[in-house]
């Protein structure tokens, strides 16, 4: 089982990411987020195998953010601004989903990052 977080300032995205994730037998997500701190908080004291991570937020980026991390799960961007895509590569994300998403294109995303975290265990 996967266990991941989603992190985003748009609560109806956080709510499509849960739909999503519910369809999905390997993944388990724990919590979202809609304030980076309390995500933060979360992920010192709980194991988290996968991110979803939207990238344009209010006080920081989701690339920030993730550079910020001392310990960096696998991430999934989830964003509506594909001028970030690059970037976001950049840091070694395992997908880069472009809102409004589709289930058939989380799924893919979904099924590379469980294929990532299988070659590193």
């Amino acid at each position: 089982m996967i266990h991941c977080i989603a992190i985003d300032d748009e609560p109806l995205a956080l709510q499509l990411v849960q739909e999503y994730c519910a369809k999905i037998s390997f993944l388990k997500l724990e919590k979202t987020f809609t304030n980076t701190d309390e995500a933060i908080a979360y992920m010192q004291s709980n194991t988290v195998d996968l991110l979803f991570l939207d990238i344009q937020m209010p006080d920081i980026t989701g690339i920030q953010f993730y550079k910020g991390l001392s310990e960096k799960p696998p991430v999934i961007f989830t964003t509506a601004y594909k001028d970030f895509a690059v970037e976001g590569f950049n840091v070694d994300a395992v997908d880069y989903l472009l809102k409004p998403f589709e289930y058939d294109r989380f799924l893919k995303a979904c099924y590379k990052a469980k294929e990532y975290i299988e070659f590193l265990s």
